[in-house]
Protein backbone atom coordinates (compact mmCIF):
# COMPACT_ATOMS: atom_id res chain seq x y z
CA UNK A 1 0.00 0.00 0.00
CA UNK A 2 1.63 3.17 -1.19
CA UNK A 3 1.17 6.62 0.32
CA UNK A 4 -1.45 7.60 -2.30
CA UNK A 5 -3.34 4.38 -1.57
CA UNK A 6 -3.21 5.15 2.14
CA UNK A 7 -4.54 8.62 1.41
CA UNK A 8 -7.39 6.99 -0.52
CA UNK A 9 -8.54 5.28 2.68
CA UNK A 10 -8.59 8.64 4.45
CA UNK A 11 -11.17 10.05 2.03
CA UNK A 12 -14.15 8.21 3.62
CA UNK A 13 -13.01 9.48 7.01
CA UNK A 14 -13.06 13.11 5.92
CA UNK A 15 -16.12 13.33 3.67
CA UNK A 16 -18.75 12.83 6.43
CA UNK A 17 -17.67 16.17 7.90
CA UNK A 18 -18.12 17.81 4.49
CA UNK A 19 -21.71 16.63 3.90
CA UNK A 20 -23.15 18.26 7.02
CA UNK A 21 -23.88 21.54 5.26
CA UNK A 22 -25.29 19.69 2.24
CA UNK A 23 -27.64 17.70 4.46
CA UNK A 24 -29.28 20.81 5.87
CA UNK A 25 -29.66 22.39 2.45
CA UNK A 26 -31.13 19.16 1.07
CA UNK A 27 -33.82 19.15 3.75
CA UNK A 28 -34.67 22.79 3.01
CA UNK A 29 -35.01 22.26 -0.73
CA UNK A 30 -36.20 18.68 -1.23
CA UNK A 31 -39.64 17.33 -0.51
CA UNK A 32 -39.55 15.90 3.05
CA UNK A 33 -40.08 12.31 1.85
CA UNK A 34 -37.30 12.59 -0.73
CA UNK A 35 -35.04 14.23 1.86
CA UNK A 36 -35.70 11.46 4.39
CA UNK A 37 -34.74 8.70 1.96
CA UNK A 38 -31.76 10.59 0.52
CA UNK A 39 -30.28 11.53 3.88
CA UNK A 40 -30.77 8.10 5.42
CA UNK A 41 -29.21 6.24 2.50
CA UNK A 42 -26.33 8.71 2.45
CA UNK A 43 -25.74 8.19 6.18
CA UNK A 44 -25.66 4.41 5.79
CA UNK A 45 -23.29 4.46 2.80
CA UNK A 46 -20.96 6.99 4.43
CA UNK A 47 -20.92 4.95 7.63
CA UNK A 48 -20.15 1.71 5.79
CA UNK A 49 -17.37 3.39 3.81
CA UNK A 50 -15.75 4.84 6.92
CA UNK A 51 -15.88 1.52 8.80
CA UNK A 52 -14.37 -0.29 5.80
CA UNK A 53 -11.56 2.25 5.56
CA UNK A 54 -10.86 2.03 9.29
CA UNK A 55 -10.80 -1.75 9.09
CA UNK A 56 -8.30 -1.70 6.25
CA UNK A 57 -6.09 0.74 8.17
CA UNK A 58 -6.19 -1.45 11.28
CA UNK A 59 -5.26 -4.58 9.32
CA UNK A 60 -2.45 -2.73 7.56
CA UNK A 61 -0.90 -1.85 10.90
CA UNK A 62 -1.40 -5.33 12.34
CA UNK A 63 0.28 -7.02 9.38
CA UNK A 64 3.34 -4.85 9.93
CA UNK A 65 3.87 -6.63 13.26
CA UNK A 66 5.84 -9.92 13.07
CA UNK A 67 3.26 -11.97 14.98
CA UNK A 68 0.33 -11.00 12.76
CA UNK A 69 2.49 -11.20 9.63
CA UNK A 70 3.22 -14.82 10.54
CA UNK A 71 -0.47 -15.51 11.22
CA UNK A 72 -1.28 -13.96 7.86
CA UNK A 73 1.29 -16.21 6.18
CA UNK A 74 3.16 -13.30 4.63
CA UNK A 75 6.31 -14.49 2.88
CA UNK A 76 7.44 -10.98 2.07
CA UNK A 77 6.92 -7.60 3.75
CA UNK A 78 3.69 -5.81 3.10
CA UNK A 79 4.52 -2.75 0.97
CA UNK A 80 3.46 0.30 2.96
CA UNK A 81 4.70 3.76 3.85
CA UNK A 82 7.19 3.94 6.78
CA UNK A 83 6.13 2.43 10.10
CA UNK A 84 6.37 5.86 11.69
CA UNK A 85 3.31 6.80 9.61
CA UNK A 86 1.44 3.51 9.30
CA UNK A 87 1.52 2.38 12.94
CA UNK A 88 0.17 5.62 14.48
CA UNK A 89 -2.58 5.76 11.86
CA UNK A 90 -3.46 2.11 12.53
CA UNK A 91 -3.47 2.72 16.29
CA UNK A 92 -5.79 5.71 15.87
CA UNK A 93 -8.11 3.67 13.62
CA UNK A 94 -8.17 0.88 16.21
CA UNK A 95 -9.12 3.34 18.91
CA UNK A 96 -11.89 4.88 16.82
CA UNK A 97 -13.37 1.48 15.94
CA UNK A 98 -13.22 0.35 19.57
CA UNK A 99 -14.95 3.47 20.86
CA UNK A 100 -17.57 3.28 18.10
CA UNK A 101 -18.33 -0.37 18.84
CA UNK A 102 -18.58 0.31 22.57
CA UNK A 103 -20.90 3.31 22.24
CA UNK A 104 -23.07 1.46 19.72
CA UNK A 105 -23.39 -1.55 22.04
CA UNK A 106 -24.19 0.63 25.04
CA UNK A 107 -26.79 2.56 23.06
CA UNK A 108 -28.35 -0.66 21.75
CA UNK A 109 -28.72 -2.05 25.27
CA UNK A 110 -30.21 1.20 26.56
CA UNK A 111 -32.65 1.45 23.64
CA UNK A 112 -33.68 -2.19 24.01
CA UNK A 113 -34.55 -1.74 27.67
CA UNK A 114 -36.39 1.52 26.95
CA UNK A 115 -38.39 -0.11 24.15
CA UNK A 116 -39.27 -3.15 26.26
CA UNK A 117 -40.38 -0.90 29.12
CA UNK A 118 -42.50 1.23 26.78
CA UNK A 119 -44.15 -1.87 25.24
CA UNK A 120 -44.96 -3.29 28.68
CA UNK A 121 -46.48 -0.01 29.80
CA UNK A 122 -48.51 0.23 26.59
CA UNK A 123 -49.74 -3.36 26.88
CA UNK A 124 -51.00 -2.69 30.42
CA UNK A 125 -52.85 0.50 29.45
CA UNK A 126 -56.32 0.90 27.92
CA UNK A 127 -56.42 1.10 24.13
CA UNK A 128 -58.85 2.23 21.45
CA UNK A 129 -57.72 0.94 18.09
CA UNK A 130 -54.08 1.91 17.75
CA UNK A 131 -54.40 4.59 20.45
CA UNK A 132 -52.99 3.80 23.88
CA UNK A 133 -53.66 6.18 26.80
CA UNK A 134 -51.28 6.14 29.76
CA UNK A 135 -52.24 7.75 33.05
CA UNK A 136 -49.32 10.07 33.74
CA UNK A 137 -48.83 13.65 34.98
CA UNK A 138 -46.11 14.14 32.34
CA UNK A 139 -47.36 15.33 28.93
CA UNK A 140 -46.02 13.04 26.22
CA UNK A 141 -47.05 11.42 22.95
CA UNK A 142 -45.10 9.23 20.55
CA UNK A 143 -45.38 6.52 17.92
CA UNK A 144 -44.37 3.14 19.34
CA UNK A 145 -43.31 0.56 16.73
CA UNK A 146 -43.84 -3.15 17.14
CA UNK A 147 -46.74 -5.54 16.73
CA UNK A 148 -49.16 -3.93 16.81
CA UNK A 149 -48.08 -0.32 16.29
CA UNK A 150 -49.29 2.00 19.00
CA UNK A 151 -49.86 5.72 19.36
CA UNK A 152 -48.97 6.33 23.00
CA UNK A 153 -50.32 9.46 24.65
CA UNK A 154 -50.48 10.42 28.31
CA UNK A 155 -53.51 11.82 30.07
CA UNK A 156 -51.56 15.01 30.79
CA UNK A 157 -50.98 15.54 27.07
CA UNK A 158 -54.67 14.96 26.31
CA UNK A 159 -55.59 17.63 28.85
CA UNK A 160 -53.15 20.06 27.21
CA UNK A 161 -54.85 19.98 23.80
CA UNK A 162 -58.27 20.67 22.39
CA UNK A 163 -60.25 17.99 20.52
CA UNK A 164 -59.18 19.16 17.05
CA UNK A 165 -55.56 19.49 18.15
CA UNK A 166 -55.63 15.96 19.52
CA UNK A 167 -56.74 14.63 16.15
CA UNK A 168 -53.89 16.46 14.46
CA UNK A 169 -51.43 15.04 16.98
CA UNK A 170 -52.78 11.52 16.49
CA UNK A 171 -52.53 11.93 12.71
CA UNK A 172 -48.90 12.99 13.09
CA UNK A 173 -47.97 9.97 15.22
CA UNK A 174 -49.97 7.63 12.99
CA UNK A 175 -47.97 8.88 10.00
CA UNK A 176 -44.77 7.86 11.81
CA UNK A 177 -46.04 4.32 12.26
CA UNK A 178 -47.45 4.08 8.75
CA UNK A 179 -44.20 5.29 7.22
CA UNK A 180 -42.03 3.05 9.38
CA UNK A 181 -39.98 6.04 10.44
CA UNK A 182 -38.40 4.13 13.32
CA UNK A 183 -36.33 2.25 10.72
CA UNK A 184 -34.91 5.51 9.37
CA UNK A 185 -34.12 6.71 12.89
CA UNK A 186 -32.42 3.43 13.78
CA UNK A 187 -30.33 3.52 10.60
CA UNK A 188 -29.26 7.10 11.29
CA UNK A 189 -28.44 6.23 14.91
CA UNK A 190 -26.21 3.34 13.85
CA UNK A 191 -24.47 5.54 11.28
CA UNK A 192 -23.85 8.23 13.90
CA UNK A 193 -21.98 5.72 16.06
CA UNK A 194 -19.78 4.71 13.11
CA UNK A 195 -18.45 8.21 12.48
CA UNK A 196 -18.71 11.37 14.60
CA UNK A 197 -19.24 13.47 11.48
CA UNK A 198 -22.57 11.71 10.93
CA UNK A 199 -24.11 12.81 14.23
CA UNK A 200 -25.45 16.01 12.72
CA UNK A 201 -26.79 13.97 9.80
CA UNK A 202 -28.66 11.82 12.32
CA UNK A 203 -30.36 14.94 13.69
CA UNK A 204 -31.24 16.04 10.15
CA UNK A 205 -32.78 12.61 9.43
CA UNK A 206 -34.86 12.93 12.59
CA UNK A 207 -36.04 16.39 11.50
CA UNK A 208 -36.87 15.05 8.03
CA UNK A 209 -39.01 12.29 9.59
CA UNK A 210 -40.88 14.89 11.64
CA UNK A 211 -41.42 17.05 8.56
CA UNK A 212 -42.86 14.07 6.69
CA UNK A 213 -45.26 13.36 9.55
CA UNK A 214 -46.16 17.07 9.80
CA UNK A 215 -47.17 17.15 6.15
CA UNK A 216 -49.12 13.90 6.46
CA UNK A 217 -50.99 15.21 9.50
CA UNK A 218 -51.82 18.49 7.75
CA UNK A 219 -53.23 16.53 4.80
CA UNK A 220 -55.20 14.19 7.07
CA UNK A 221 -56.93 16.98 9.05
CA UNK A 222 -57.07 19.38 6.10
CA UNK A 223 -55.75 22.35 8.07
CA UNK A 224 -52.08 23.29 8.14
CA UNK A 225 -52.59 26.03 10.72
CA UNK A 226 -54.38 23.64 13.09
CA UNK A 227 -51.56 21.11 12.69
CA UNK A 228 -48.94 23.76 13.41
CA UNK A 229 -50.83 24.90 16.51
CA UNK A 230 -51.21 21.32 17.77
CA UNK A 231 -47.51 20.59 17.36
CA UNK A 232 -46.51 23.85 19.05
CA UNK A 233 -48.84 23.34 22.02
CA UNK A 234 -47.79 19.70 22.41
CA UNK A 235 -44.12 20.68 22.35
CA UNK A 236 -44.67 23.41 24.95
CA UNK A 237 -46.54 20.99 27.20
CA UNK A 238 -43.88 18.28 26.89
CA UNK A 239 -40.95 20.67 27.28
CA UNK A 240 -40.33 19.76 30.92
CA UNK A 241 -41.43 16.14 30.62
CA UNK A 242 -38.95 13.41 31.58
CA UNK A 243 -39.96 10.92 28.89
CA UNK A 244 -38.28 7.52 28.94
CA UNK A 245 -39.34 6.47 25.44
CA UNK A 246 -36.68 4.97 23.14
CA UNK A 247 -34.96 7.38 20.78
CA UNK A 248 -36.32 5.63 17.68
CA UNK A 249 -39.91 6.15 18.87
CA UNK A 250 -40.69 9.27 16.83
CA UNK A 251 -42.65 12.04 18.52
CA UNK A 252 -44.23 15.30 17.35
CA UNK A 253 -42.56 17.16 20.21
CA UNK A 254 -38.96 16.43 19.12
CA UNK A 255 -36.64 18.39 16.88
CA UNK A 256 -36.59 22.14 16.19
CA UNK A 257 -40.33 22.74 16.57
CA UNK A 258 -40.26 26.45 15.56
CA UNK A 259 -38.68 25.48 12.23
CA UNK A 260 -41.33 22.83 11.65
CA UNK A 261 -44.16 25.19 12.56
CA UNK A 262 -42.78 27.81 10.19
CA UNK A 263 -42.69 25.25 7.37
CA UNK A 264 -46.34 24.38 7.99
CA UNK A 265 -47.44 28.01 8.06
CA UNK A 266 -45.44 29.00 4.99
CA UNK A 267 -47.43 29.18 1.73
CA UNK A 268 -46.85 26.24 -0.63
CA UNK A 269 -43.99 26.96 -3.00
CA UNK A 270 -42.43 25.20 -5.93
CA UNK A 271 -39.20 23.41 -5.19
CA UNK A 272 -36.27 25.52 -6.46
CA UNK A 273 -34.15 24.25 -9.29
CA UNK A 274 -31.21 24.00 -6.91
CA UNK A 275 -32.98 21.10 -5.18
CA UNK A 276 -31.90 18.59 -7.81
CA UNK A 277 -28.35 19.94 -7.76
CA UNK A 278 -28.15 19.65 -3.98
CA UNK A 279 -29.38 16.06 -4.17
CA UNK A 280 -26.92 15.22 -6.94
CA UNK A 281 -24.03 16.79 -5.06
CA UNK A 282 -24.90 14.87 -1.90
CA UNK A 283 -25.18 11.65 -3.91
CA UNK A 284 -21.85 12.38 -5.61
CA UNK A 285 -20.07 12.88 -2.27
CA UNK A 286 -21.58 9.67 -0.96
CA UNK A 287 -20.63 7.72 -4.08
CA UNK A 288 -17.10 9.15 -4.03
CA UNK A 289 -16.67 8.05 -0.43
CA UNK A 290 -17.92 4.55 -1.22
CA UNK A 291 -15.70 4.25 -4.29
CA UNK A 292 -12.63 5.46 -2.40
CA UNK A 293 -13.26 2.94 0.39
CA UNK A 294 -13.86 0.12 -2.09
CA UNK A 295 -10.74 0.96 -4.09
CA UNK A 296 -8.65 1.17 -0.92
CA UNK A 297 -9.92 -2.16 0.39
CA UNK A 298 -9.42 -3.92 -2.97
CA UNK A 299 -5.90 -2.52 -3.24
CA UNK A 300 -5.12 -3.65 0.30
CA UNK A 301 -6.41 -7.15 -0.46
CA UNK A 302 -4.25 -7.31 -3.58
CA UNK A 303 -1.16 -6.21 -1.65
CA UNK A 304 -1.80 -8.90 0.97
CA UNK A 305 -2.04 -11.57 -1.73
CA UNK A 306 1.25 -10.34 -3.21
CA UNK A 307 2.88 -10.45 0.23
CA UNK A 308 1.57 -14.00 0.68
CA UNK A 309 3.18 -14.98 -2.61
CA UNK A 310 -0.18 -15.96 -4.10
CA UNK A 311 -0.07 -13.30 -6.77
CA UNK A 312 2.63 -11.29 -8.49
CA UNK A 313 2.52 -7.59 -9.22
Amino acid sequence: MTAPQLALLLVPLVLPFAVRALAGRALDRLHPVAALWTLTLSALVLAAASVSALGALVLTGLLKLPLFAALGELVRPLPTPPNTLVLPVAAAATGVLTVSAWTLLRSAVRQFHAFRSARRQADRSPTAGDLCVIDSPHPDAYALPGRPHRIVVTTAMLRSLGPAEREALFAHERAHNTGGHHRFLLAAEIAAHCHPGLRSLRDTVRLAAERVADEAAATAVGDRRLTARAIARAALAAHASDSTRPDFAAAATTGPVPQRVAALLAPPARRPRTASWIALLLAACTAFSACAAAAGVVTFHHEVEVAQGEESR
